[in-house]
């Protein structure tokens, strides 16, 4: 807006100088400064053109203004140095002719002084806001550079520490969790009793099951690649083998299409996962009610389990973070979770839009 703004000012005030030819030049005179003004309108795209047309008149000493700004904005859009010095020393040229022939030498220094900063003004000019721009195109090219530079140290950063994360956790947990599944798996041949044997081979099971995803996470963790996802993913077509062998007595309602989005059914399969797992944690053998149905607008899963007291003290068990992890899940999907306890029971609900 302000660069339209300049323009119009500086093509009124050249109209205006052009239209004063009317009062004293003849008409032949009037109208090639006219043409001089005309040729302003093109002087962003084609400024060689707009020089040209300002050429006559500037020779008959009309439509200076049209001239200057004309050589000026050659100066601005020409790259090219000898070019643009012929421009310049054709303009002093033309400004010197009218002065050639005087008798006094100091006149003929007054009249070169002029046609120089005739010439050598706007070309100055041009040439310093050229210069500017370059720079600033320069100035903005390096803040792109320095801005690319920094996301890929960042990127690198992140591959280091989330090698290290992988390593940290193939040497510790993986290690410790191998250990649960070989001793489970041991005691479980070793012993005659039915009901611990069946609990001994859950456990065996879902440390082998754990392992796997633990290896799935690594392998992710460790790849160049972080749009990479983990498989297999868990679905709602594994959630009858998750409540199967969660060791936890009750009933579930399962009727959820099978085309969901992935991330719709990791989020259910992970929300019901999490419920069983507090159940087992805070109220082992407590009867648990699962419920994951899809209606005409929702997705909606909900875990109860009855309260057994005294709840069972889980100080020294690591934890607090699962419930967190489902929230985000559910408001990434523009969902909601809920935790509700009451006087007999505990509820943990996911909706989701559908």
């Amino acid at each position: 807006m302000l660069t339209l703004a300049a323009d119009l000012a500086l093509l009124a005030v050249a109209f205006a100088e052009g239209l004063t030819t009317f009062d004293w030049a003849s008409p032949i005179e009037s109208w090639i400064a006219m043409a001089a003004v005309g040729g302003l309108l093109v002087r962003h795209r084609w400024p060689w053109i707009s020089l040209l047309l300002a050429a006559p008149a500037f020779a008959l000493g009309l439509a200076a203004f049209a001239g200057l700004i004309a050589l000026y904005s050659v100066a601005c859009r020409e790259q090219r140095r000898s070019a643009l010095v012929l421009a310049g020393l054709v303009v002093f040229a033309i400004a010197a002719a009218p002065w050639r022939g005087l008798p006094l030498p100091q006149y003929t220094i007054l009249a070169l002084a002029y046609a120089l900063l005739y010439a050598g003004g706007p070309v100055a000019l041009g040439i310093l806001i050229r210069t500017r721009a370059e720079l600033a195109a320069r100035l903005a090219d390096l803040h792109a550079s320095r801005e690319s530079e920094r996301q890929l140290l960042a990127m690198e950063l992140l591959r280091e520490e989330r090698v290290n994360i992988a390593r940290e956790m193939h040497d510790v947990v993986s290690h410790q969790v191998s250990l649960i599944a070989v001793q489970a798996g041991a005691l479980q041949v070793s012993t005659a009793d039915g009901p611990t044997r069946h609990s001994l081979k859950n456990i065996r099971l879902l440390a082998v099951r754990t392992l796997d995803e633990l290896r799935a996470m690594v392998s992710l963790l460790r790849a160049e690649d972080s749009s990479q996802l983990i498989t297999p993913q868990p679905t709602v077509a594994d959630l009858p083998d998750l409540i199967a062998n969660s060791g936890t007595p009750g009933e579930a309602e399962l009727d959820l299409p099978k085309d969901l989005p992935l991330p719709v059914q990791r989020a259910v399969y992970r929300t019901v996962q999490e419920g069983l797992t507090n159940v087992r944690k805070h109220a082992p053998g407590a009867h648990a009610s699962i419920r994951a149905v899809a209606t005409g607008t929702e997705i909606l899963v909900s875990i109860r389990n009855e309260l057994v007291l005294p709840l069972t003290d889980v100080d020294n068990l690591p934890g607090g973070h699962g419930l967190m992890g489902l929230r985000e899940r559910a408001e990434i999907l523009d969902g909601v979770l809920t935790a509700s306890m009451e006087t007999d029971a505990f509820t943990l609900t996911l909706r989701l839009p559908r």
